[in-house]
């Protein structure tokens, strides 16, 4: 039997425990038995380390219509599969496209000088380059009436009054994806955990609001590639290079290099993404002992928010500290 002494089995063990639970049963359930199983632990460790991960595999065999409820015929699937199985890992990526971050990204980017000229790193297939496109929901307070609808549980957050204004998006990646592709489409579904139907709307809708208008999207690498996109970006808008749950696929040192370069761009870095990537020693801890990130500006660590937008907990100065910041009369706060 794999132990959590070995590193995938771990890897699977701490996806279980710290981002499935309490959001996906189905996957907390698999993520438990791969970690338990030597002979798919074994196949794992046959490919890069960063082709292990859950998301991925589970999002493959979802991709084959491969069983992902079930873990015995799951298990039955991937020994009888690996054939089919481990080109798809070793050519396809972790790319999440979840629209519903742009909750935990509003009350920061309604915040900033506008217009705003968006650039986003990671942008898979730009569904959160429309944040002035969707609406929100916080508890009773809504804003917007675009579809689809997205609803988030803010503690402490602050609320804007208006949607952001934006008149330039742009976003780089590794393997830019088209929501006018079935295939395309089809990868990005295959990434939706089981349960979630409302994310499978959610998709189809922001998929169309891309397709409708398509932002530009750049194949290229985070650091290489970003300086000449940004220098693309009309002048007389405020640019924001942002990212989220982008750089727990960039190891650490490039993480650093990007880090570095992001903060000599003019305008503004909003990050949503791997805690560690700024400082928040001063920081409250997490609300519980599920995985978050922590959004920032500019560094400044402002709230810890979950992976798919539908919940954040602000501990941070009030982004109406930035010039030109748009907050309701009262000061916005949400409870």
């Amino acid at each position: 039997m794999a132990t959590v002494e070995d590193s995938t089995a771990s890897a699977y063990v701490d996806f279980a425990e710290h981002e499935a639970r309490d959001v996906s049963p189905t996957y907390e359930r698999l993520a438990l038995s791969v970690a338990a199983d030597d002979s798919l632990i074994a196949l794992l460790d046959s490919v890069p380390a960063k082709k292990r991960q859950p998301n991925l595999l589970f999002g493959v065999v979802r991709l084959l219509g491969g069983p992902v409820v079930d873990p015995a015929e799951f298990r039955e699937y991937a020994l009888a599969h690996w054939d089919e199985i481990e080109p798809e890992l070793l050519t396809r990526a972790t790319q999440t496209n979840e629209a519903g971050r742009c909750a935990v990204l509003l009350p920061v980017l309604a915040a900033l000088p506008q217009p705003l000229a968006l650039l986003e790193v990671g942008a898979s297939a730009g569904l959160c380059l429309y944040p002035d496109s969707y609406s929100y929901r916080y508890g009773d307070q809504r804003l917007g009436t675009g579809e689809p609808l997205l609803d988030c549980v803010a503690t402490g957050a602050p609320l804007p009054t208006r949607l952001p204004d934006v008149v330039w998006r742009a976003g780089l990646d590794l393997n830019p994806l088209d929501v006018s592709d079935p295939a395309d489409v089809a990868w990005l579904d295959a990434l939706i955990w089981p349960e979630h139907a409302h994310r499978r709307a959610r998709l189809r809708a922001a998929a169309a609001v891309a397709a409708a208008d398509p932002p530009l999207l750049v194949r290229g690498d985070l650091v290489d590639d970003l300086p000449a996109l940004a220098a693309r970006a009309p002048t007389d808008a405020t640019l924001v290079v942002f990212h989220t749950s982008v750089l727990y696929y960039v190891a650490e040192p490039r993480q650093r290099i990007f880090a570095d370069l992001v903060r000599g761009l003019p305008g503004h870095w909003v990050s949503n993404d791997v805690p560690d990537l700024v400082a928040h020693d001063n920081a409250p801890p997490p609300p519980d002992g599920l995985s978050y990130n922590l959004l920032a500006l500019d560094g400044v660590p402002l709230a810890w928010t979950r992976p798919h937008g539908h919940a954040m907990t602000w501990f941070g100065g009030m982004p109406g500290s930035v010039p030109g910041a748009r907050l309701d009369e009262s000061g916005g706060e949400l409870s």
